[in-house]
C-alpha cells in the first residue's frame, strides 16, 4: 500500500522563511491570518488529506467513475469525502469572505492544494473546477449571477465546471462551433457538443453550474466571436431554489488512463437555457481568468503526485534488500543490502527531491506575487505582480507537470519490477500523472505562450521581473562564502537564458518557425534557471542554521540537495541552449512523405 504523509515542515520553511509569510498578513484583508494560524490550517488540511482523501486514491482508480443513462457515480466513499471536505471549509478556503469565503492567502491554499493532489489527485478536480468557476464569475459575472451562483459554489452545494472542447476543436477554440441564439427573457438556448469536460456530471452535489463557449448569431468568425454563458443543471428560481432540468446531459464519460475516479464527459447541450457572463464575444477572456487559475492548479497536480511518488521510493529503497554496496557490505548482518546504499538509486531519488523541493519554493513565489496582485493598494506593486504571474504560469503549468509525470516514472524505476504491478500502487501515479501535461492546454502550448507571446510583451518587460531580482541576489550575496558553490552556476544558468532568448527574438523576426522550433526547450531552460534561483535562495537561508540543535538536519538536507541540483541537473541548461541555437532547419525541411 502507498504512504503518504504531508511535508509540513518543508510547506513551513517556504512559507515563512523563504518568503516571508509577515509581509503576507500587512496586505488588506489578511491581518487575522498570522503565522500561526497558516501553520494551524497546513496541520489540519494534513489530517484531511492524509485521512480522509488519501485511503481512497486506490480505491477511486479501481472502481472508477460509472455512466449509467445519464447519471454518473463516483466511486465508493467519495459522497462522504466531498461532505466532509465542504463540512470543512476546504473549498471556500481561497474564496472571498463576501460570498462566505475564508479569504485565506494564496500561499497557504496553494499549499493545501498540493496535498489535495498527493493525497487524492482525482478527487481534488471536483472542488479544484468548481474554484475555477467561482475565479470566472467572480471577475467576469453581474452583481445578480454572482449572487445567484458564488455562495452556492463557495460552500460546494454546487459544483462547477468548464466547457470548452468540441469534438473538433481542442487548442484552436477559433474552430467553435456550438450556438447561442438569444430568447425574448434576455437568455439564450444554448445548442453543441462539448468533451473532455472535468466534473461534467457526478453525484456529489445538487447542482452543477457549466461555463459554455458559445458562438452568437452574429458573432465574427474565429476567436473573436466567443462567448460566455452560465447553463446549470439544474435552472434556478428566483428564490434561490433548485428548478426544473436545463436541456442539457452527460451522454458518455471517457474510458481512461488515469485520474478514473474523476468524471470526464461528454456534454449535450439541446436548447439549454443560459446567460450571457460579460460582454458579447469577449468570452475567452473571462474563460482565461478560469483557465490561468486552473494552469497553476494543474502545476500543484503535477507537484502533488510527485511529492507521493517521491514518499513511496524512498520508502521501498530503504526496505527493499538486494545486492551490496560497491564499496562494501553496509548490513552485513542481512543478506543484502537496502538498495538506498547503491548510486544510481540515490541519484533518481535526489533527483525528485531536488525537482520537488525546488518546485515548491518557486510555487511559493508565484503564489505570493498573486497574493499581492489581489490584495495590495500599490498599483505598481500589482502591476509587477501581474507581470510576474502572467510569465510564470507557462512554466508552472509545464515544468511541474513534466516533472511530475517523470518522478512518478523514476518511483516506478526505483520499486524495479514491483513498481510495473499493480500490488504496491506505485504505476498508478505515472498514469494520473500524465493528463497534466495535456489538458489546460498541452505543454507544448504553454511553451509557445510563453515564448510567442510573454517574451517580446511590452518590449520584454515581463521579462525583467524574473531577471532583475536574479541579478540583484546575486550582487547582493557576492562575498557571501555559504554561496560561493551556488552563484558562479546560478550566473551561467543565466547567461544560456539570455543567450536563448537573443537568438530566439533575434531569428524569429525573418522566420516565426524559429519559435514553434525552440519553445519547449527554451521553458525548459527557463524552468531550470528559476530552480536554481529558488535553490540559491534556499542555501542563503539554510547554510547559516545548518548546525542548529533540533532542526539542523533539515537545513543541512536543504544545502546538500542544493548542491545535487547545482552539480547534476543545472547543467542541461548548457545543451538546451545548444538545442536552441540549433534552429528549425533539420525539422521543418524534412520530407512530409518521409515521416
Amino acid at each position: 500500500m502507498p504512504v503518504y504523509h504531508a511535508p509540513i515542515q518543508d510547506m513551513r520553511f517556504v512559507l515563512h522563511e523563504l518568503f516571508d509569510s509577515s509581509t503576507i498578513t500587512q496586505l488588506p484583508g489578511n491581518a487575522d491570518f498570522t503565522p500561526e494560524l497558516m501553520d494551524s490550517v497546513l496541520e489540519e488540511a494534513a489530517k484531511m488529506a492524509e485521512n480522509v482523501l488519501f485511503p481512497l486514491n486506490q480505491v477511486g482508480d479501481l472502481e472508477g467513475c460509472v455512466y449509467e443513462n445519464g447519471v454518473v457515480r463516483t466511486p465508493t466513499g467519495f459522497r462522504d469525502a466531498y461532505k466532509a471536505f465542504c463540512e470543512g471549509g476546504w473549498g471556500a478556503m481561497a474564496a472571498s469572505p463576501e460570498w462566505g469565503g475564508q479569504g485565506m492567502p494564496i500561499p497557504a491554499a496553494m499549499m493545501v492544494e498540493e496535498m489535495l493532489c498527493s493525497a487524492n489527485v482525482a478527487f481534488g478536480l471536483y472542488p479544484g473546477l468548481t474554484h475555477g468557476a467561482y475565479v470566472a464569475l467572480s471577475h467576469a459575472g453581474s452583481e445578480e449571477q454572482k449572487k445567484t451562483y458564488l455562495p452556492n459554489l463557495v460552500t460546494g452545494k454546487w459544483s462547477g465546471t468548464m466547457c470548452l472542447t468540441e469534438p473538433h476543436c481542442g487548442t484552436d477554440l477559433g474552430m467553435l462551433r456550438t450556438k447561442a441564439e438569444p430568447n425574448a427573457d434576455g437568455s439564450y438556448s444554448i445548442t453543441g457538443n462539448k468533451i473532455f469536460i472535468s466534473a461534467g456530471e457526478h453525484d456529489l452535489t445538487e447542482n452543477i453550474i457549466h461555463l459554455v463557449l458559445a458562438r452568437l448569431p452574429d458573432a465574427p468568425r474565429g476567436v473573436k466571436g466567443i462567448s460566455m454563458f452560465v447553463v446549470p443543471k439544474f435552472l434556478v428560481r428566483e428564490d434561490g431554489s433548485i428548478g426544473p432540468r436545463n436541456g442539457l446531459q452527460c451522454t458518455a464519460i471517457e474510458h481512461k488512463m488515469g485520474i478514473k475516479a474523476s468524471a470526464t464527459c461528454a456534454m449535450s447541450f439541446d436548447g439549454a437555457k443560459g446567460w450571457l457572463v460579460g460582454e458579447p464575444n469577449k468570452g475567452l477572456a473571462g474563460m482565461f481568468k478560469m483557465m490561468n487559475t486552473e494552469r497553476l492548479s494543474v502545476g500543484m497536480q503535477g507537484l502533488g503526485i510527485a511529492e507521493t511518488a517521491y514518499q513511496n521510493a524512498v520508502t521501498y529503497a530503504r526496505d527493499r534488500i538486494q545486492g551490496r554496496s560497491l564499496t562494501g557490505a553496509k548490513a552485513p548482518d542481512r543478506q543484502a543490502d537496502p538498495i538506498l546504499v547503491h548510486p544510481d538509486v540515490r541519484r533518481m531519488l535526489l533527483t525528485m527531491r531536488a525537482y520537488i523541493e525546488g518546485c515548491r519554493g518557486l510555487a511559493g513565489w508565484v503564489a505570493r506575487e498573486l497574493e499581492i496582485l489581489n490584495k495590495s493598494t500599490d498599483d505598481e506593486a500589482k502591476q509587477a505582480a501581474d507581470d510576474f504571474s502572467s510569465l510564470m504560469t507557462p512554466v508552472v503549468k509545464a515544468m511541474f507537470t513534466d516533472m511530475g509525470f517523470e518522478i512518478a516514472s523514476l518511483a516506478v524505476q526505483t520499486y524495479g519490477g514491483h513498481g510495473y504491478i499493480r500490488d504496491h500502487g506505485i504505476e498508478q501515479y505515472v498514469r494520473d500523472a500524465r493528463i497534466s501535461m495535456l489538458y489546460e492546454g498541452t505543454n507544448g502550448i504553454q511553451a509557445l505562450d510563453l515564448v510567442g507571446r510573454k517574451l517580446p510583451q511590452d518590449g520584454g518587460r515581463l521579462l525583467t521581473r524574473f531577471l532583475d531580482p536574479v541579478m540583484e541576489f546575486i550582487d547582493a550575496h557576492a562575498d557571501n562564502a555559504a554561496l560561493e558553490p551556488f552563484l558562479p552556476p546560478l550566473q551561467q544558468a543565466i547567461e544560456h537564458m539570455q543567450e536563448a532568448t537573443g537568438f530566439i527574438m533575434e531569428n524569429a523576426m525573418s522566420n516565426h518557425d524559429e519559435i514553434g522550433a525552440a519553445s519547449v526547450d527554451y521553458l525548459r531552460l527557463f524552468g531550470l534557471t528559476a530552480l536554481a534561483f529558488v535553490w540559491a535562495r534556499m542555501v542563503a537561508i539554510a547554510a547559516p542554521k545548518a548546525e542548529e540543535e533540533g532542526q539542523g538536519q533539515f537545513y543541512r538536507a536543504k544545502v546538500q540537495t542544493a548542491k545535487f541540483f547545482m552539480e547534476r541537473l543545472l547543467p542541461q541548461t548548457g545543451a538546451l541552449l545548444a538545442a536552441i541555437r540549433s534552429g528549425s532547419t533539420t525539422m521543418m525541411e524534412f520530407e512530409d512523405a518521409a515521416f
